[in-house]
């Protein structure tokens, strides 16, 4: 009788010795670590601020904060909140970056083509603001600024007088106010409608020229359209608009828009330094792409600025924009050295002075480590969207 043998069953291996099982249990014993750690650093700093009679939470911004501050975009005296520090603060904030980045791109981009200028002063000159301002750090350059030149400016009643419009001293500088009047509302639909059409204009343009191959003046026609029709709403509704003349009034300026020192510093000092660095950003974007673009351009024909503008700019900035965002994101947080000068900024009036005040350390850092994260996180996401809007597309 023959013996019958079972097939054999494949032995299983044992978990540990799984790749994957391993993984995940190490996985899970590192997040169990983490949720630990920050439990444990939790429970230890509130057990501390309990033990000091130190209160938590956030009922400390519906108190009053009891002091000024010289510069906020809305309505703030000593009287209100610790809450409305914090939006004067972050405002502030908002308006210095804004201001810088703006600035910063415009100069930058105007020093990196300079770099690459045939004409050797030109060049040369553009070589010496970057290397001067690249390498001397930001918080010398904001005291420079503020001590060395703007404290150094004459006193109100020996005020620069330019025009009898403007006038700058030690204390800021003053500007007209415009104060919109009954029948403003024509002249900001007409501003919207302008708007509008260069879009239309600049569609149009594009398709034109890819049917045609003619160029339309898109730059001068839209320029004339932006001017243009506000001024003759402007004319039509009456002038519906006033300006504030700043005048002095005993030891100093009233009236009319004020730029303090300590945000022109800043503002200044910002856009200078970040500019050195977009400004070799570009040059750097600009030498990425390859000759021969610039070669085919100027054998159709086209001059040197259009080559550029046309040509060599948008293929760059696929290489400028991803640096240009960390540039960006520098320049926010480098805002912050405004507490160097007494510019209130947030940390400043919040994380210095409500800190400070209140005590509510925890709460106080937390809100503002909050904001500078949410802002660069913001900007990353948008000129991530502008790159993926950009970038070349094959088809």
């Amino acid at each position: 009788m023959n013996e019958q043998t079972l097939p054999l069953k494949p032995s299983r291996s044992k978990p540990w010795n799984d790749p994957r099982v391993r993984a995940l249990f190490f996985q899970l014993i590192a997040i169990a670590a983490v949720f630990w750690g920050g439990w444990a650093l939790i429970d230890n700093t509130l057990a501390n601020m309990e033990s000091r009679g130190i209160s938590t939470g956030f009922g400390f911004l519906d108190q009053s904060a009891g002091f000024g501050i010289i510069m906020s975009l809305i309505p703030y005296d000593a009287t209100y909140s610790y809450g409305r520090t914090f939006w004067v603060g972050l405002l502030n904030t908002l308006l210095v970056s804004g201001m810088g980045i703006v600035a910063a791109t415009i100069l930058g981009f105007l020093i990196g083509v300079a770099r690459l200028s045939s004409n050797w002063l030109i060049a040369k000159l553009a070589l010496a603001y970057v290397e001067i301002l690249r390498n001397i750090p930001l918080l010398l350059q904001i005291f420079f600024w503020y001590f060395a030149v703007l404290r150094n400016l004459p006193s109100p009643r020996q005020s620069v007088d330019i025009g009898g419009l403007f006038f700058l001293n030690n204390r800021g500088f003053y500007m007209p106010e415009p104060l919109a009047q009954p029948g403003f509302g024509v002249v900001t639909a007409a501003i919207v409608v302008a708007i509008v059409a260069v879009v239309i204009i600049k569609r149009w343009a594009k398709k034109r020229q890819l049917a045609t191959g003619q160029v339309f003046p898109t730059v001068k026609v839209g320029l004339a359209v932006l001017i243009g029709v506000p001024v003759l709403a402007y004319l039509a509704a009456g002038g519906p608009l006033q300006w504030e003349i700043p005048e002095l009034k005993g030891f100093n300026f009233g009236g009319g828009i004020t730029l303090i020192p300590e945000l022109a510093a800043l503002w200044v000092a910002l856009s200078l330094y970040t500019a050195s660095f977009i400004a070799e950003i570009v040059r750097s974007g600009i030498m990425a792409v390859s000759k021969g673009q610039t070669e085919a351009a100027q054998a159709l024909g086209l001059r040197s600025g259009l080559t550029l503008r046309l040509v060599v700019i948008p293929q760059a900035m696929r290489v400028i924009i991803p640096p240009l965002t960390s540039q960006y994101l520098n320049l926010v947080k480098n805002s912050s050295l405004a507490t160097a000068i007494g510019y209130p900024d947030l940390v400043a009036v919040f994380m210095g002075t409500t800190l400070n005040q209140t005590g509510q350390a925890v709460e106080v850092v937390a809100m503002t480590m909050g904001v500078y994260l949410t802002i660069s996180l913001l900007i990353s996401l948008f000129m991530n969207i502008y790159n993926r809007a950009v970038a070349l597309k094959e088809r």
